[in-house]
């Protein structure tokens, strides 16, 4: 981590619980899961299994976005779930302002991505060695200059939505990484985790669970 890891306070918010899963609304600046030494050893794993002690991970979101994140109560739900985000069967869609606004109100983003050893953990286009990547956008309001707007990523890649925002040029605001100038200067990434659509564990049946974006 580049600056101080000061995690937000804010108490655990569940949005739905049942048997098998339990869905939250992530904060914004925290951890997914810890990463290395004790200074980053809060977050939100840790949290939800302060308050659920069979909770299991299923999936990430980046520190710096906020919204719905989907743990499994069961070793069944884990691999049922697990099975869907590998198989490309959940319908993730964030929702984030931009910097500038497109020409065009909607687009589809098809680039590999691959990460940039040497500026970790930092992402980047490469057509040779990249793994593919696609991300649905759609304009929802001009706002100036900037802009808000759905995003469905097709594939799961790490900084997904934010490189490939970049690439259109127009970077997510607040994004410390690849956001520069005034597009920076934001008190957050804005960029949230808006609805989690999936097959539940327990029957297969379809749920949606969203979560208000806070921007």
């Amino acid at each position: 981590m580049s600056d101080a890891y000061a995690p937000p306070q804010d108490p655990l918010v569940v949005l739905h619980e049942d048997a098998e899963v339990l869905l939250v609304d992530k904060p914004a600046g925290l951890l997914s899961v810890p990463g290395k030494g004790p200074e980053l050893a809060d977050c939100l794993l840790a949290r939800v299994q302060a308050a659920f002690p069979d909770a299991l991970l299923v999936h990430r979101l980046d520190r710096d976005t906020s919204g719905v994140m989907i743990f499994a109560l069961t070793p069944h739900a884990q691999r049922h779930l697990g099975l869907q985000f590998e198989k490309r069967m959940t319908q993730k869609t964030y929702v984030a302002r931009i910097w500038g606004v497109p020409t065009k109100k909607t687009g589809t983003v098809d680039l590999p991505l691959i990460v940039d050893w040497p500026n970790r953990p930092r992402q980047m286009v490469d057509f040779e060695k990249g793994k593919p990547a696609q991300t649905d956008w759609r304009v929802l309001k001009d706002e100036g200059d900037t802009a808000r707007v759905r995003l469905h990523p097709k594939t799961g890649r790490s900084h997904q939505l934010r490189v490939h925002m970049l690439a259109l040029g127009h970077p997510i605001l607040g994004d410390p990484f690849y956001a520069t100038g005034p597009a920076r200067d934001f008190p957050r990434l804005m960029l949230h985790s808006l609805e989690l659509r999936f097959k539940h564990p327990q029957g297969g049946r379809s749920m949606k669970i969203r979560a208000a974006a806070p921007f």
